[in-house]
């Protein structure tokens, strides 16, 4: 078995582990690569772990394409969770629309209205959650476990794809007609909010896009955060 084969075959005996012991569990989808290629493995091999995204109100057009994507090819609609509409509209009325240029932690609090809230909404009632996390991705990932305790939730988190590279990810969806976000091909290798990314010059950091004012150490979300540090308090892999 090649390196690519044994890391998809690993990853399938993940995605079933968690259907088969953490039930019930969820995957968040950002609609990018990474997590279009577990939402094949997912949904190919029929497994009940549901799917969701979290629908900012921020986010591109090509983004939210991939919506209409997944229903066509898999006959399945994914799920959608959105900020608070009061929430957005007292941040807007104090920062104005786009405050988060303007400092970390009111960018870190736009993250939170519009991400964090409804993510915690989307977890709720479920025993473990699944990302399409990558070491690869930015130096704040580089210690990412494929199964993580999330204090935070309550529950286990699984990141299926955290051995795998950008030429992994790549070669899957190749190889297999996954559909993909279109800003992949117009220099987007990370995509969040439209606001948040730009495209990455060839040799910077596949997230350097995101983000792009700020320092590298401070570019994360919430979603993997609790005060201020990452969510890999401790591990529970075997």
């Amino acid at each position: 078995m090649s390196q690519p084969d044994t890391l998809v075959a690993q990853t399938r005996l993940t995605l079933e582990r968690i259907a088969r012991d953490f039930s019930p569990a969820v995957f968040a989808s950002s609609l990018a690569a990474e997590d279009m290629v577990l939402t094949d493995l997912i949904l190919k091999a029929r497994l009940p772990i549901g799917i969701f995204s979290l629908e900012t109100g921020r986010l591109h057009p090509e983004t939210l394409a991939m919506l209409d994507q997944v229903k066509e090819r898999y006959s399945y609609e994914i799920a959608l969770y959105r900020p608070q509409p009061e929430a957005v509209d007292a941040y807007v009325a104090a920062h104005g629309l786009n405050g988060f240029y303007d400092s970390v932690e009111l960018r870190r609090e736009c993250c939170r209205i519009r991400k964090v809230e409804p993510l915690s909404r989307a977890l709720f009632g479920n025993k473990a959650w699944v990302t399409g996390q990558r070491r690869a991705q930015s130096s704040t990932r580089s210690s990412l476990l494929v199964e993580e305790d999330d204090p935070a939730h309550f529950m286990t988190k699984f990141n299926p794809l955290a051995d795998w590279s950008e030429q992994d990810i790549w070669d899957y969806i190749r190889a297999n007609n996954v559909p993909y976000n279109e800003l992949h091909d117009q220099g987007y290798p990370s995509i969040g909010c439209a606001p948040c990314t730009r495209a990455i010059q060839p040799g910077e950091d596949v997230r350097a896009g995101r983000w792009w004012w700020e320092n590298p150490e401070s570019k994360e979300c919430g979603l993997h955060l609790v005060d201020g540090k990452l969510i890999r308090i401790k591990s529970v892999a075997a």
